[in-house]
């Protein structure tokens, strides 16, 4: 049984700065985890997390993104990959000091990518990790792009490929940002109100109502994130998505199968 678990830029660090991890929200999350793993030991996890005021803020200024047509630097390139790498080695840290088995895998060293999606990612060493009951930590990273040069791979297009591609497919998948999806922004607009399970039913009037991401983000907000997730549960039988915030008690919850009062769940079939 293995589940898939993304840590949100936003959440573990304040998108709207530069450079600012969120220590202790951070420390909180890899905490939980640790009790989710005691709680359920059989279930196999692997992490992913955004790159939030690190990558997306280095993305953003040297255009790594839009490809050599912006005119990207190698310097550019590998100021972002390395503004990346340090939020990951914070977070594996947080993940050992926490008891947890943490082992960083950093996705550009042997990924291509093709117009901006994965192309190939020789993921086995990835797999072994988490079937050796290690937890595997990967993150959105810059990448080689056989079309525009280089480009951004989010730590979502990571998640879906795994799924879609490898040996270890998921049964949950579990994104840690936004509370849950609601039918309006409620950042803007206290009238809104949360939806507690996105279908084939209500699909194309949750995306009407999608927005953006708040700060800066190079991978496409939460609309694109929804549209990625939904044709995931569409290829994947049984597969679910859980959107939860970073609440305490929640990624425990959501780990363990225990049930959630918050959050939103995407799913293509009906529940039993």
């Amino acid at each position: 049984m293995y589940t898939f678990i993304k840590l949100g830029g936003s959440v573990i660090t304040d998108k709207r700065g530069e450079e600012a991890a969120d220590l202790p929200v951070i420390r909180q999350l890899a905490a939980e985890l640790a009790v989710a793993r005691q709680l359920r030991p059989e279930v196999r996890v692997l992490l992913g997390h955004g790159s939030g005021s690190f990558g997306h803020v280095a993305a953003t200024r040297y255009g790594v993104h839009r490809g050599r047509a912006a005119g990207v630097e190698p310097c550019g390139l590998a100021m972002t990959a390395s503004a990346a790498l340090r939020l990951n080695r914070i977070v594996v840290e947080a993940l050992l000091d926490a008891g947890l088995p943490a082992m960083a895998f950093q996705p550009s060293a042997t990924l291509w990518a093709e117009g901006g999606q994965i192309a190939s990612w020789a993921t086995d060493h990835i797999e072994h990790a988490l079937q050796e009951g290690l937890l595997p930590v990967i993150h959105g990273d810059v990448a080689f792009d056989h079309q525009q040069g280089t480009a951004i791979i989010s730590t979502e297009l990571l998640l879906a490929h795994l799924a879609l591609s490898s040996n270890v497919a998921p049964n949950r998948i579990i994104l840690v940002g936004e509370d849950a999806v609601y039918t309006a922004d409620p950042h803007r607009d206290p009238e809104a109100t949360r939806i507690p399970v996105i279908s084939a039913d209500n699909l194309a009037t949750v995306l009407h109502g999608a927005s953006g991401s708040h700060g800066v983000d190079v991978t496409g907000g939460m609309r694109s994130k929804l549209e990625l997730m939904w044709r995931l549960v569409t290829a994947c039988p049984g597969l679910e998505v859980h959107l939860i915030g970073p609440t305490p008690g929640n990624l425990t919850a959501a780990v363990s199968g225990s049930p959630l009062e918050s959050g939103t769940i995407i799913r293509a079939y009906a529940p039993r």
